[in-house]
């Protein structure tokens, strides 16, 4: 047996990607200490930090806890980082402003062992951060079905820190692509799904803290566009599941995928968002007319699309009654 993987090594090792997270990280760090399994390491790749973040990570006083530094490479470079220098048998990944309840590792180890052809566990979650309507946990259905790669290739239902996977099934399915920076864990867990069973944990075990601001609106475009890129490019990889899914539901799982984020955009009063992802949508020739009688007007300028909804608004219409 490799020494790496020996006899000692953890059960769990814990990938915490950080790039100046000195305001959360010491909460994440003991979200992890804290954990009702206790064999596990942490992993906490420092990617080029500026801020204090060296200084709290070197203040966890457990022998659990790496510290492994590099310049800023992004965070696939240093997940993928994570993953080369992992000594346990599975893989759990928390940025370093996530946390997680007391028995998550506890729980989702125990459903693989109780599944023994599953390489990943995953389970509920709930935002942190948000306006109260938007704070309910979410658990995501189960999966493990017929058409469990078509619903996982349609769009991920768990955050990346809602899984516990095997390191084996990562290092088959090649790591994080750096080319998708937002959509990284979404391509990871399609490559999985489509080799492997899966297993749910239907409980609310891990927390998401959202930064809303500036950047949240921006994200939500990048967001969209980089999924939708990385559904094409993973298509393109792999033809075999091109056939097993044909072209219409393709088309819906894709470019449907993407007008609804659009519309997600749109009802937001994001309209900036909506109209690069309407334009994307009906460049692809896709939609019902109701859908084109939405979309049509992001091929005017900004002010008249803004004129002309102001108007039915003004009329007594809604932003989803247009």
């Amino acid at each position: 047996m490799d020494s790496k993987h020996g006899a000692d090594a953890p059960v769990v090792t814990v990938i915490m990607p950080n790039y100046n997270g000195a305001r959360f990280i010491a909460s994440s760090i003991a979200s992890v200490l804290s954990q009702s399994l206790e064999s596990l390491e942490l992993l906490v790749i420092d990617d080029g930090s500026a801020d204090d973040s060296i200084s709290v990570v070197e203040a966890a006083s457990d022998p659990r806890v790496r510290l492994i530094r590099q310049s800023h490479q992004g965070v696939c470079a240093a997940r993928n980082r994570g993953i080369a220098e992992a000594r346990g048998r599975y893989v759990a990944f928390l940025d370093s402003d996530d946390t997680w309840a007391g028995s998550c590792l506890e729980r989702l180890h125990a459903a693989l062992r109780a599944e023994p052809d599953a390489v990943l566990a995953y389970c509920g979650w709930q935002n942190v951060g948000v306006e109260p309507e938007r704070a309910a946990g979410f658990v995501p259905p189960d999966y493990e079905g017929p058409d469990k790669l078509e619903l996982c290739f349609r769009n991920s239902r768990w955050p990346i820190h809602a899984a516990l996977t095997t390191r084996e099934a990562i290092v088959a399915a090649g790591g994080f692509d750096p080319r998708f920076p937002t959509s990284e864990d979404f391509l990871l867990w399609v490559k999985i799904v489509a080799e492997h069973s899966i297993v749910r944990v239907p409980e609310v075990l891990a927390f998401y803290r959202h930064h809303e601001g500036p950047r949240a609106t921006r994200d939500r475009l990048r967001m969209a566009m980089n999924h939708y890129s990385a559904q094409r490019g993973y298509l393109r990889m792999n033809p075999s599941v091109r056939k097993r899914l044909g072209r219409g539901r393709i088309r819906e799982t894709t470019v449907g995928e993407l007008l609804k984020r659009g519309y997600e955009c749109y009802w937001q009063s994001d309209l900036d968002s909506a109209r690069a992802i309407f334009r994307r949508v009906m460049a692809a020739g896709y939609g019902a007319p109701s859908d084109w009688k939405r979309m049509l007007p992001a091929l005017l300028p900004l002010r008249l699309h803004q004129l002309l909804l102001q108007r039915r608004l003004s009329a007594g219409g809604t932003m989803k009654g247009n």
